[in-house]
Formats: C-alpha cells, structure tokens, sequence
C-alpha cells in the first residue's frame, strides 16, 4: 500500500469517528500532534527563562491550556476591575524541553497557537521567535532554524504579559488558555489554513496554497478528494502544478458532487476535502492536508429576511463570551459541547462570537451540531474603550490579525457572516472613553451621543468611514462567499460606519425603538439584531410585583445600588438601552424583514456586573448563569424557539411567607391555556396573549402543592408541580454522564442540591458543601452561580446558591473509577461513581 493510500485510511477512520459524534483529540490536520503536556509554569518576570540553560526545577509542572488569573483572589484593588473580573493579572512564563524525531531531516518544524492572553512573546532555544498582542488571535512561528539536532533537547520559552489593565471589558484570563500544536511538515507543504473550499449548488470550487521552501523548483500533482461523513470516497480530482523555490503557489480546481446533502441547523452533513501533494518525478507524497467542509445557500433579504437552503428561517441566536465560568478562558472541548448542547436543547440555532475570534474548538462543534455563527474580529479600532485595550496596537496588527481570522475560519459552513467591529467609538466623529472608568465606558457606549457627533448627507466620506471601508474590502479580498456587518449602538444613518456603505448587513445593538424605519433609513439592507434584549437576572431572585418594570441603572452616570444585589428572574429587570426578554422576541415574531437576533448573553459571564459594581463580579445577562444552571427565562426561548418540543416551566418555588400574594407564571407551548391549581383549588385559567409570552396568576401563599395543567382543546398536554421544601435534609448529586473519555480532558459536570427528606430542593438554603474526588478524575473547579460570591473557583468546598452548587471534574488520563461525594454540617452525605474509559 502506497502512503498516500495509508493517509487516506487515516483520513477515512477519522471523519467517520467525527460523523459519529467522537471528538478527536486534535484538529483534523494528520500532520499535527497535541503540544499540550509536560509544561512548566512561574508567575512573575523572569527574563533570563528564554535561555536554554535556565533552571525551571523550581517551576510549577502542568499541562496547556492554562489561565493563571482563575486561580487567583477576587479582589477590588485588581487592576482589571469588575468590568474584567476583579481578578488578578500579572506576567507569566511558560517553558517545555522537548526532543524531535530524528528522522526529520528536510522538514519544517512549526508551533501552531491557537490564543494565548495576552503580547505573547516567543523563544525557541534563546532565539526570539515574535511577540504577538493580540490575546485572541491564533499564530504560528516556524523553529525549525533554531532547534537542536534531531534526538537532541530543545526548550520552548513563552512570556505572557497582561499586566497593563484594564485593557478588556469583561474577564479576559492570562495565559497561553488555548491549545498549542507541534506541526512537521515536508519543505513542499500546504501551510496551515492553506485551502478555500467554496460550495456551489453541487460544485467545490478548491483552492489550495502550495509551499516550495526547497531550494530547487519543483513539479507535483495535486489530488483533491471528497468523502462523505460515511467516509465514503464520493469526488476526486487531479492536477498538475510547478512549483517555483520559495514561493507559494495557488492551484484552483472544481469538483462535482453528486446530489450532496445539505449542511443545515437540523442536519449538519459534513465532508471532508483531502489534499495531497504528489511529487510528479517520485510519485511520493509530500503532504497531505484536510478540510471540513458542507454544501449549503444562504441569503438574507431586506424584506423577508433570512432563509437557509432556500427555506425562510428565523436567526434565533444569543452571544457568547469566551469564559466558562469556573474553568475561566481555558478551552476545553466538553465545557463548550456543554454550553451549546443545553443552547441547542433550548432552540437556539446561531452563535455571536463576541467580541473578538473564538476558539477553533468552538467552530468544529458549531458545524457539526448546526449552528449558525456570526464570526467576530475586534471589539474596539483606533479609539480606545479603556487604558490599554487593542487600540494601542490596531494601527500596526490589524491587517495581520483580521487576514488570520478569516483564513482560519472561512471553510466553516456553520460561519455566514462575519463582523469587523462592536460598538466602535469609530461611529461618531470625535466619541472618547479615555477619561472614564470601565464601567462607565460599559455604560456610555449605549446611551448615545449627539447630532453633530454623525456624518452629514451627501459629506466626503471621514477617517472612520474610510477604515470601515478598508476593514470591509480586507474580508471580501479574502472572502465574497458571506456578507459583513458591524455591531452598531448607533442606529441613525448618520453613523459613520453606515456612512461608507461598506456593509452588507445593518446590524443594530438594542435601540428597538428604530427597528420600524430601518427599510426607510436602509433601503435594500437587510436588517439583524446583532444583539438583543441585555435583561438582567438572577437565578432564584424574585422581585414583585412582577408587573413592575425595574430598569437599573437609571442613567451611566448616576451611581447605582441596590441592597439586595440581585436581578428579578420575573423578566421584569433590564438595562436602560434594552428591552424584555419577550419584548424583543415580538419585534423579531412580527417583522419579517428582521433575520433574526443575537440575545444578550446565553451564558453569564466573568466580569461586567451591570447594574453593579463591587461587590459583584460577574454578570446577570445570561439567559443560563455562570455556573451552567438555567435561570426561568431559558424556558420561554425553549417555548417559543422549540416548538416541537411541549414545554410547561412554573415558576417560582414554592417557599414563601404564609398570606403573601406571589407571583407565579408559566411558560408553555402546544396549548391553548393553563390552569393553575394550589393544593387541588383551582386559581383560575391564563392564556399567553400577542403582548404576553407566559401565563400569570395572583396567588397567596399556602404551604403544599401548585400544579399547573396545560391543554390543547381541553387535552390536558403537560403537567408539572412546585411543592413547598421543607426543613434541609440531606445532599443530592447529579452527574450529566455516567462516563466519561479517559483522556486527561473530558469533565463531567456534577449538581449539588439541598434537599429536605422528600427530595425537594430548598430554594433558600445556603449550606457549605464540600467535595471529595479520587480516583481517575480531579476536582477542576466548583461554583454555584452566584455573581457576588468571592468564594475561589479552584477550591474543595461552595456555599450553595439558592439550593444549588456544582461540581466539575476532570480525567486524569486513566481508565477506571472516580468517586466522588458530598457533605455538608448536619445533613446527610452523598456518594456518586463515574467511570473514565
């Protein structure tokens, strides 16, 4: 069997793996390895670290990725701010000695970064490799010139600086949070991202990037074949290309595909397209390069909005920080599959990127669990948000670090537009931030800014529309197969990124007041919601009446505070430029030449504590809170973004003084109406309205039982109940798997509840629990969802958080048992098993 025969075995095993839902341990790139393992760590600046001879003994030893500030103590004198996280940041280094094949003489070596937070500066045996700002860009350096001989040692030296803060406005994390991979490859190669696969109808139009560092020209071959997700070889073409030395050289070729299966949010067929570089004289393979790709159309119409595969569709999106909570920026494959499956459950079927490009992990699951992505570049240009933001470096990385992002990301189907900015004070003339806080920076940005900070009718076009403009044609060079929007709080046409015309997509950040007039104001543009709603709860917070309207804080720059701390999870809270939950759900339901939305957020986040300030350190947007726990709202999406799925929420607990009116609504699909009952006495027959998305009721309390019934044509469809908790009783422990990958990063993600003797959670209770693991797996991290809670994330024990707490732990790379229980002062413990295969 020749080797490119063998790579195609390779090749054909994992897309199948893939197809079938495995998640591999590396990218699909055969030619890479995991460059994760055998790490040592310091914090603090120790400039003699890039030296090979540097003693690291004394150094901490862990495997990559790695965020140093979760680590840390929540702290207001932290330069990073509640915007950032109250968390500490620093400079720190990263050393790893390690020995190449001996067999590689004539290759390249390169190290591939996917992110590493933030002026990440290179060495490779003392030699300076490059710094690269920005903390959300992926790079690569080529060592190969500065590494020993093959069998020998050589040390990879890496300096983190994020010491200059603020310079985000949410938690950012520090340290190489991402994943590194080691790439060897042949002096003829395809570079990383080296390929643009383009769908047309059944077509694939190829175009492959070829490298001759050799020192001679050189003619090769180039096979392009297809294989389905049954890995099945369904297309193939061939080729033949010079190559001049030292040049990179572009072959296109075209390939059909007879009767493809669509890529779609419900069914996310995928393919794999195989390069390989044949030397012509040898018939040998000189590389061998793959991509993920899918056959889907898409459009977004300024009057009917946007459809998919010809087929008119709803963009039901939310956006997402980088965060995962207890994790911190670390990226790990199961906390994103988490997130996206409980988003995917809830009907949501498009991500935001926000602000600045994800990681690659989170793009290889979106295409193959369906979801539509919004890819995003930069969250700020040339005028700063805060003191030492990415503005500073703009003007000299900007090309390079959007040029990268769109080579990385442009094979993904799951990507259908991307976006070259958020909130930019680039909109307006002259809007400056530079003499306010963080939070107040946060603030302003939404609350607008004045006529003559716009661009006059028929005025030559400015500074900002012209670096809109260049922003914009930068994509298009690299990318005509998706359109460009901007995520603009400035809704009137004046804005000066409107202004340059540059943009495919009007995208709107709040300011629902304008949706109406955007076809007047925007004749031809489609029109998006690039983000949404920014309600404030939470979870296991009510305040009532639940028809008061609480907008927090009244203005940017008053000062607010609110004993409690908390939001009302009633949907009755949000900021000043936002709306309901439900309220922007309607504006989208009833505008069809609206695509969609993008809610403000899916997931609490560290950092930005709006409405608060310290004490709170986290966020209160999340439609889920930090600790992955649904806050009430999660099931109206669910009700009206899931309709296959009959959904019945009652709310709130059951717990309450006796005689009180409380509250209590439901969410609900598939029926006409519910009715509540409280102990068998009926309290009457609620129905949703065009204006109310749940059901509601006025009830005084009574310890025992409601029971809400829904029914279609007098069918009862759905029942649930809430039940008066009584007195703590003992722990409860819910793993979301039974197994889990014993390959040193899969986690399983275990609830903690306080149960009285019935099993019923009491929402009240606060108990200190704590956790003991052995065996195969570590405790990772513990939270409860709390955004005021100073507790440390990396720690045995958490208060619970109205009822709740949670555990994640991780393998430890072996085969076998983890035991893990639970106990908390004068209730019953609790012991639950995994197993790690």
């Amino acid at each position: 069997m020749n080797i490119s025969k063998v790579w195609l075995v390779l090749i054909v095993s994992l897309c199948t793996l893939v197809a079938q839902g495995a998640e591999p341990s590396c990218p699909m790139d055969l030619r890479v390895r995991n460059f994760n393992s055998g790490w040592k760590f310091c914090l603090g600046d120790s400039p003699e670290a890039k030296e090979t001879t540097y003693d690291d003994s004394g150094w901490r030893a862990l495997s990559l990725p790695h965020d140093w500030a979760i680590e840390g103590s929540f702290s207001l004198d932290n330069p990073s701010g509640t915007g950032g996280g109250a968390l500490p940041g620093g400079i720190g280094w990263y050393r790893k000695t390690f020995r190449l094949p001996e067999n590689i003489a004539g290759k390249r070596v390169f190290v591939d970064f996917d992110g590493a937070y933030m002026n990440a500066s290179v060495f490779v045996n003392g030699t300076f490799l490059g710094t690269r700002p920005y903390g959300y860009a992926s790079f690569s350096y080529d060592m190969t010139g500065c590494l020993s001989a093959g069998g020998s040692e050589s040390v990879i030296a890496v300096r983190i600086d994020n010491a200059e803060q603020p310079n985000s406005r949410w938690y950012s994390g520090c340290g190489i949070y991402r994943n590194v991979w080691l790439r060897i490859v042949d002096e003829v190669h395809i570079p990383k991202d080296g390929t643009f696969v383009m769908s047309e109808g059944s077509m694939l139009n190829v175009e492959t990037n070829i490298e001759n560092l050799s020192q001679k020209n050189r003619k090769v071959r180039l096979v392009t074949t297809v294989i389905d997700a049954g890995g099945k070889e369904v297309a193939s073409v061939s080729s033949g290309k010079k190559l001049p030395k030292g040049k990179c050289t572009v072959a296109k070729q075209s390939v059909n595909v007879r009767n493809p299966k669509l890529w779609d949010v419900d069914s996310p067929n995928l393919y794999t397209v195989v390069s390989s570089v044949i030397d012509s004289k040898t018939g040998k393979t000189l590389d061998t390069y793959t991509t993920t790709t899918g056959f889907r159309t898409f459009r977004f119409d300024a009057v009917k909005g946007f459809s998919l595969n010809g087929k008119a569709m709803k963009i039901n999106g939310v956006c997402m920080h980088h965060d995962a909570g207890a994790l911190g920026a670390v990226v790990n494959t199961a906390a994103i599959t988490r997130q996206l499956r409980m988003l995917k459950d809830m009907g949501c079927n498009a991500i935001r990127c926000t602000h600045n490009p994800p990681a690659p992990e989170l793009l290889d699951l979106c295409d193959r669990m369906g979801f539509l992505v919004m890819d995003e570049s930069f969250d700020m240009w040339r005028k700063r948000k805060s003191a030492h933001d990415y503005s500073r470096y703009f003007d000299e990385w900007h090309e390079r670090d959007l040029d990268d992002l769109v080579r990385r990301d442009r094979n993904h189907p799951s990507v259908i537009m991307w976006s070259i900015g958020n909130e930019v004070l680039e909109q307006w003339s002259d809007a400056k931030a530079d003499t306010l806080s963080l939070a107040e920076a946060n603030l302003i940005l939404n609350f607008g800014h004045s006529k003559d900070q716009l661009a006059g009718e028929g005025e030559e076009m400015s500074v900002n529309s012209l670096i809109t403009a260049k922003l914009a044609n930068r994509v298009r060079a690299l990318d005509t197969t998706r359109p460009i929007t901007a995520g603009c709080n400035e809704p009137n046409p004046g804005n000066h990124l409107f202004r340059s015309n540059a943009l495919d997509i009007i995208g709107f950040n709040y300011h629902d007041d304008w949706f109406k007039d955007v076809p007047k104001n925007f004749p031809g543009k489609p029109f998006n919601i690039t983000e949404s709603v920014s309600a404030l709860m939470t979870r296991g917070y009510y305040r009532m009446p639940a028809d008061t309207m609480f907008v927090w804080p009244e203005r940017w720059d008053k000062p607010f505070f609110d004993s409690s701390l908390s939001c009302s999870s009633y949907d009755n809270c949000h900021v000043p430029w936002g709306n309901t939950h439900e309220g922007t759900m309607k504006h989208v339901r009833d505008n069809e030449f609206i695509t969609g939305q993008f809610v403000w957020t899916g997931f609490d986040y560290l950092g930005e504590p709006t409405p608060y300030g310290w004490p709170a350190r986290s966020s209160y947007f999340g439609i889920i809170d930090l600790a992955g726990f649904p806050k009430d709202v999660y099931y109206l999406y669910q009700s009206e973004w899931q309709r296959e799925k009959t959904v019945l929420h009652l709310f709130p607990h059951w717990n309450w003084e006796e005689g009180r009116e409380v509250d209590v609504w439901a969410y609900y699909n598939n029926a006409d109406e519910v009715e509540l009952f409280l102990n068998g006495a009926s309290q009457g027959i609620s129905r949703k309205t065009d204006d109310r998305l749940h059901a509601a009721w006025k009830v005084r309390f009574e310890p025992g039982t409601l029971t809400a019934v829904s029914r279609k044509d007098g069918v009862e469809i759905a029942r649930k109940e809430v039940r008066t908790a009584g007195l703590p009783h003992h722990l409860r422990l819910t793993p979301d798997r039974a197994e889990i990958a014993a390959d040193g990063t899969d986690l399983c993600y275990i609830t903690a509840e306080v149960v009285d003797k019935d099993g019923m959670v009491c929402p009240w209770a606060t108990d200190k629990i704590t956790f003991s693991v052995e065996g195969t797996a570590f405790n990772a991290g513990v939270d409860n969802g709390s955004p005021i809670s100073h507790e440390p994330f990396k720690a045995d024990s958490r208060k619970a958080f109205y009822g709740k707490a949670l555990l994640i732990v991780q393998s430890n790379g072996s085969e076998g048992v983890c035991k893990i229980k639970a106990s908390a002062p004068g209730l019953e413990s609790v012991g639950i098993n995994i197993k790690t295969k």
